[in-house]
């Protein structure tokens, strides 16, 4: 099977400043895949070339295995930015509007499209009367329109409280659990982890890691250990070998092994044996936070 999206050795550049350089990476289907960066970093100039709404300076994209065709458009559906519904007009005529307009699906589209955002039982009221998170919705229910197989979405929780941010998830996860892949950027490092499967990360234009969520996060073991005494604990487990770094973190030691290495029967064996009682002793796994501030931090 042909990935959904392929992209290849794409740059863009405005004047002097890089926007992109020569990023590559493919999008598996039925992926929730992540674009991570700093303010900056290029994530919506990318969205903006893979949509053709910007030209690539060099390299190419492709989806569905084929080059760029109108008739590829159709099976895309996007929210780069709030569209601009209509605030007098219902739900239900704002879609009809963006309908006509954008030529994707029929009529009949927006009462199953207004269902599965769950603005149905709203679908007359004036979209002045809609929190931020039901006009977000609305907007996501303006990109489902004509059924799409890829969603491609930019910031889709920015601005958004707590409960606003919740109902994108949970709609993004029920997105993809009926097949649909999606694309989306984001700065919420937090929000990402939630519901990606796939992950890119982007600084200054560059690439620093994309793949699966798991195997981004899973490139080393991170055991946390601590006892009565840590400045004891952390030159005793000097010699005890197999790790490649030590470091104080809170009130443990975090000591860092190749991925798959790390066996905790042996720590805990060998400070026994050293005289020391372990109080902790645990493989923690890496946030995606933590390792978007290792790649990015200068």
């Amino acid at each position: 099977m042909h990935p959904i999206l392929t992209i290849t050795g794409v740059s863009k550049n405005y004047g002097k400043l890089t926007a992109l350089d020569a990023v590559s990476f493919e999008v598996p289907a039925g992926a929730v895949f992540g674009i991570l960066g700093p303010n900056g970093s290029g994530k919506t100039t990318l969205l903006s070339i893979i949509l053709d709404v910007l030209h690539a300076d060099t390299g190419k994209f492709s989806w569905f295995g084929n080059s760029p065709q109108t008739n590829n458009r159709k099976q895309i559906g996007s929210l780069l930015e709030t569209p601009n519904f209509y605030h007098y007009l219902s739900a239900v005529d704002n879609l009809k509007i963006t309908q006509a307009i954008s030529g994707r699906g029929n009529s009949a589209d927006i009462d199953e499209v207004l269902r599965i955002v769950k603005l149905y039982e709203r679908k007359n009221s004036k979209f002045s009367s809609y929190s931020l998170g039901m006009k977000q919705r609305l907007a996501i229910g303006a990109a489902l329109l004509g059924n799409p197989n890829v969603l491609v979405f930019d910031e889709p929780t920015n601005g958004l409280d707590p409960v606003g941010i919740a109902e994108i998830r949970e709609l993004i996860k029920s997105l993809a659990a009926s097949g649909k892949t999606i694309i989306m950027a984001s700065h919420l490092l937090d929000e990402v982890e939630k519901v990606c499967t796939h992950v890119a990360i982007l600084k200054k234009g560059n690439l620093l890691t994309a793949g699966p969520v798991d195997e981004v996060l899973a490139q080393e073991d991170i055991v946390e250990i601590a006892a009565a005494n840590n400045d004891v604990l952390e030159s005793t487990v000097q010699d005890m070998g197999g790790f490649t770094k030590v470091k104080k973190h809170d009130n443990c030691l975090q000591l860092f092994y190749p991925v798959g290495t790390a066996q905790l029967d042996h720590i805990n064996k060998y400070c026994f044996d050293k005289g020391i009682t372990l109080q902790q002793l645990q493989l923690k796994k890496k946030s995606l936070e933590t390792k978007f501030f290792e790649l990015t931090n200068d």
